[in-house]
């Protein structure tokens, strides 16, 4: 009985605490804080969804309490049979009408939604307003690429977008299939290597504020041992904002190295590295040949391999090990054993590249 009682609050006690901290959650990752419209709008049927659930069980608990009360067997009535209700059509109209009911009213404005949604149309106009703001998205193992058809610059890891008007997203994977994610701001969406998935969202200004300027973007389709390590990070800025960093992107040039120590590591770099990274944002090369993460303004980036904090501590964890901090990547193996000396001066080149 003791032991009994011992395990009842244990799962009392794990209960409580799943259902407190299921309700934790950062304004910069959490889809219970939505920020955007598309967040909003999946919010909003999620409350639906879930009161229309916890409705059905209450009335259902209820229905349960009382007939087991009120039907419970009672001294003296042992063999005293209730009165039998079977083939009450009043009570199977009910029971059929309320649920074709409250399917109805989830229904509709989950169908609503996912047309409005869908609503591309804008993006694929040839003759689209030149404020439209298109982005390609292209997933790799384990990274991403953001490409800005309209503007002809190209980076990667971090997604810049304005705030408060719809950005537009053609969708692909260059390897394996994944799923383009940001919690906060809306559902998540698959990659596919054989087609082209296409979407908009909205960045609310005001929540990237609460956010702190920076939104949490993940893979949500298991694509290998480095899945759950396939992080990106969004900076939305208001418009202004926004056309300023693109047309600093645009007239990037390529980065002039004056120290040193930095100079020998663009040379390592230009030596081992320059035919799969670029260092421009402008830059031109077919898709196909665009194999690792355009390293343009990689000084300004929010992580190291999209999950180590930006420092160069981690930077050298990262060039020395890619292996030990994302299993599987394809930058394992690919530059030989470097150095402490070429570490360091590597480290120094690219903690250099800013567009300026």
């Amino acid at each position: 009985m003791k032991k009994g009682l011992r395990n009842w609050r244990l799962f009392s006690l794990f209960g409580m605490m799943a259902l407190l901290l299921a309700g934790c959650g950062k304004p910069f990752l959490s889809t219970l804080q939505p920020a955007g419209e598309v967040a909003n709008v999946q919010y909003s049927l999620m409350l639906l969804s879930t009161s229309i659930m916890v409705l059905v069980i209450v009335v259902v608990a209820i229905i349960f309490v009382y007939v087991v009360i009120r039907f419970r067997r009672r001294k003296g009535e042992e063999n005293k049979i209730p009165k039998q209700v079977e083939g009450n059509h009043k009570l199977e109209i009910i029971w059929t009408v309320i649920p074709i009911i409250l399917l109805l009213i989830l229904a509709v404005p989950t169908v609503a939604a996912t047309f409005k949604l869908a609503d591309v149309k804008p993006m694929n106009d040839k003759n689209r307003d030149k404020d439209t703001v298109v982005v390609n998205v292209r997933a790799n193992l384990y990274w991403w690429e953001f490409e800005y058809p309209d503007y002809g610059i190209i980076t990667s890891q971090d997604l810049v977008v304005p705030t408060n008007e719809k950005v537009y997203f053609n969708l692909v994977a260059s390897d394996v299939k994944h799923s383009f994610w940001i919690p906060a701001v809306g559902g998540k969406i698959d990659t596919n290597t054989d087609n082209k998935n296409q979407f908009w969202l909205v960045f609310d200004q005001k929540a990237t504020d609460k956010a702190g300027g920076v939104f949490y973007g993940k893979c949500a389709e298991l694509c290998g041992p480095s899945h759950a390590l396939m992080d990106f990070k969004v900076r939305p800025l208001p418009r202004a904002e926004f056309d300023a960093w693109v047309e600093k992107m645009q007239k990037a040039e390529n980065p002039v190295v004056t120290d040193p120590v930095a100079k020998q590591g663009e040379e390592i770099f230009n030596k081992s590295c320059i035919g799969c990274h670029a260092v421009s944002p402008v830059d031109n090369r077919p898709e196909q040949a665009r194999t690792a993460p355009n390293l343009a303004g990689f000084a300004d980036r929010e992580r190291i391999a999209g999950i180590l904090e930006h420092n160069e501590e981690n930077l050298k964890r990262w060039l020395k090990d890619p292996e030990g901090v994302k299993p599987g990547n394809k930058m394992t193996g690919t530059y030989g054993q470097l150095t402490e000396e070429q570490l360091d001066a590597l480290t120094k080149y690219l903690m250099s590249l800013k567009v300026e």
